[in-house]
């Protein structure tokens, strides 16, 4: 029997078809046992990864008692957000996505999420519950040091003017991350000094902050932005992992500094890329130096965390040709011959999951190119970089297939360009 022939065997003896959401208990009571459980996808821009992890987390919720969502976006919009869900803001549901106004906005303003923190929102009135919804990102430099000053005009007023002269040292660069990076990395002229003053401001301070709304938890992780934010910059002009592994670090202390501002022992669902959440070790990442959340979390918390990943085999995503540039509705064309994705639709055209475990890790273990888009994609020249070398049961301790998708719907592009 042919390698090929052998693992669409294996696929069709260890997958369970789904037709609808029920059919996801199985996942659903594996994943509520672990403290963290990690939902990816494998597109930023496909619908149905967005809608089946949201249905997935809304039982982790009710049935598990999962107490907070942290995702891969900023954390000052999604904390606009948290403060809708808990009712510490008022408005209308659409309002609390106003403040997601930076490329890639469709990320997580979209319907898809907008429905998901309706049924929050309702949630946490119905139950009385605080389920938090919370950006882990690293992204906000400029929007974290905003919500600071705002924040100390507030809490503590006499450190409004020292932290805006401390800030003064970012205006040259107008808030252009690109310039910073280049002129801290090469020219010496970067801020860390000056962020570092304030964040022991900040500290030494902190209690002036304890009271309602998580003023202190808001305060903390905008400085902790803004501290690895700086270094992330400084490190991406210089290329290498350093940049890569920066960001994925801070996006595991701020699931922890989260997960200890909670009630004891409460448990968390992280919605991101795979490429954050599928062990790097699993892949050619390692070779490279690069380490991810999905790592890092398992090494430190080992069989506490919980892994999903999840693929396509053809449908349309929401992404660009180029950084920053017009949002446009792709095609992702037939998974490439021999792929993981490939292998799964032959196995049969229908959506399927695995759950991995001892009776079967070992014959999902061997290497094999694994679909990876993000926000900028190329569908004609995806096979020359969209695919990673991946040990998939390695990876993930489940995986979710879904064999035809379409592309989300932004809530604010006003034309999107079909293709």
């Amino acid at each position: 029997m042919r390698i090929t022939d052998k693992r669409i065997k294996d696929i069709e003896n260890h997958s369970v078809r789904f037709d609808s959401y029920e059919g996801l208990s199985d996942i659903v009571d594996k994943a509520g046992e672990a403290d963290f459980v990690l939902l990816g996808e494998a597109t930023h821009g496909t619908s149905e990864f967005y809608t089946v992890r949201a249905e997935i987390t809304k039982r982790l919720i009710e049935e598990k008692g999962f107490s907070f969502v942290a995702v891969e976006g900023d954390w000052p919009s999604c904390f606009t957000v948290n403060e809708y869900v808990k009712g510490y803001r008022d408005g209308e549901l659409r309002d609390a996505f106003t403040n997601f106004n930076r490329w890639p906005t469709w990320m997580w303003a979209n319907e898809e999420v907008l429905d998901f923190i309706g049924w929050l929102k309702q949630h946490n009135e119905r139950k009385q519950a605080q389920v938090g919804f919370y950006g882990i990102d690293v992204y906000s430099l400029w929007e974290s040091m905003d919500e600071i000053i705002h924040q100390l005009k507030t809490v503590a007023p006499s450190l409004v003017e020292p932290a805006k002269k401390a800030f003064e040292c970012f205006e040259p660069f107008n808030r252009k991350a690109e310039d910073y990076a280049v002129s801290a990395a090469f020219y010496g002229e970067g801020c860390t000094e000056e962020v570092l003053n304030v964040l022991v401001t900040l500290q030494q301070n902190k209690h002036k902050y304890d009271g309602d709304h998580e003023q202190s938890l808001n305060i903390d992780i905008n400085s902790l932005v803004m501290l690895n934010a700086e270094r992330y910059y400084r490190a991406m002009a210089k290329r290498g992992p350093d940049d890569w592994n920066i960001r994925d670090g801070h996006m595991v202390t701020a699931i922890e500094k989260i997960r200890a501002s909670n009630p004891k022992n409460s448990k968390c669902v992280v919605w991101e890329h795979n490429t954050h959440l599928g062990d790097a070790r699993a892949t050619d990442m390692a070779k490279e130096g690069l380490v991810n959340v999905g790592q890092l979390l398992r090494e430190k918390y080992g069989n506490s965390v919980y892994a999903v990943g999840f693929g396509t085999h053809r449908g349309t995503v929401i992404a660009a040709r180029e950084w920053g540039g017009t949002v446009e509705e792709l095609p992702v064309p037939n998974a490439r011959k021999g792929s993981w994705e490939y292998l799964l639709h032959e196995a049969g055209p229908f959506n399927k999951y695995i759950v991995f475990d001892e009776k079967n890790r070992e014959l999902f273990n061997d290497v094999i190119g694994h679909r990876a888009i993000g926000v900028v994609y190329n569908p004609e020249v995806e096979h020359l970089g969209n695919y990673v070398p991946t040990r998939v049961s390695e990876r993930y301790d489940c995986f979710i297939h879904v064999d035809e998708t379409k592309a989300l719907a932004p809530m604010f592009t006003k034309q999107t360009v079909k293709i």
